[in-house]
């Protein structure tokens, strides 16, 4: 019944890998509760009561109220397939509320900060530190998430339009600009390469230093590194850099719209997270300079 639901959300709905993941572990979480509380084996036979109790279980151990709600989603969705499907009459998880959540905010470079790390160019100008300046200035340059990252091939960018194409949540396809630096940038770094590892198996445009296909713990290593130098921020990861991006934009005058699609969010909502930022700056300016502020 679980593999029925994984495959579905894998082929059908196209979902992440890393969210197939956690959906697959909270359904044998669900599964093992069901088992030991209640000897109840099949998750189709879960009553309201039941699911309840299990999610009264996660909130008493300590666990954070976004996980809970994401555990929510999962059996909501898990659910309503197997409705869909008539391998059930009724959803159990029909009254199940989600948990409320304090609202917060995302964590950000400065931007004299990131002008700071950019322009000092402490990035060494062998392939290696090339790379490492790659890795940051695409994040920070373009607002593409880890993964997008990861899996960029050097047949999605293009130098001449300055664009990049990268495959999001759900196999969406977006369309990215990037700035006018990036394209020497990313012309030297592939002479480098070239030079460097001769030819790979692979057109992946990002390679660790042996020419495999970067990893997430890779690419945070490298953000890490140079983060920590030039910014206090308490969050030091390739997320943040995304955030980052969204935010100097905002801070700038950009278009929420055009941001929104610059990040590829599916709504406003997931984007107006970042004008609160830009909110206090708008306040800051008003409380300096409007005569009866």
């Amino acid at each position: 019944m679980i593999e029925t639901f994984i495959n579905y959300l894998k082929f059908e709905k196209r979902f992440s890998v890393n969210t197939i993941i956690s959906y697959q572990t909270d359904l044998l979480q669900l599964q093992e509760f069901l088992e030991t509380a209640y000897q109840e084996k099949e998750l189709s036979a879960a009553s309201h009561p039941m699911i309840r109790s299990w999610i009264v279980a996660l909130v008493e151990k300590d666990l954070d109220s976004s996980s809970v709600n994401r555990k929510i989603a999962c059996l909501r969705s898990f659910y309503k397939f197997l409705l869909k499907q008539e391998l059930i009459t009724t959803n159990p998880t029909t009254k199940i509320k989600i948990l409320k959540t304090p609202k917060r905010l995302p964590h950000f470079v400065l931007e004299n900060d990131m002008v700071s790390m950019l322009d000092h160019n402490d990035f060494v100008k062998d392939f290696f530190g090339r790379r490492d300046q790659l890795i940051v200035e695409l994040l920070y340059g373009t607002g593409m998430r880890l993964s997008e990252l990861i899996n960029l091939r050097i047949s999605q960018v293009n130098l001449h339009e300055r664009t990049l194409k990268v495959i999001g949540k759900r196999n969406k396809e977006r369309v990215i600009p990037f700035s006018v630096g990036l394209v020497s940038l990313i012309d030297n770094y592939l002479s480098l390469k070239k030079k460097e590892l001769l030819e790979t198996e692979h057109d992946f445009l990002l390679v660790t230093d042996t020419g495999e296909k970067v990893y997430p713990m890779f690419i945070q290593r490298v953000v890490k590194k140079y983060l920590k130098v030039y910014s206090s921020v308490e969050k030091k990861s390739p997320h943040v850099l995304r955030h980052t991006y969204a935010t100097h934009l905002l801070n700038k005058g950009a278009e929420i719209n055009a941001v929104k699609d610059l990040l590829g969010h599916t709504s406003l909502a997931a984007t107006q997270v970042y004008t609160h930022n830009s909110m206090e700056k708008l306040k800051k300016v008003f409380d300096q300079a409007h005569p009866k502020a």
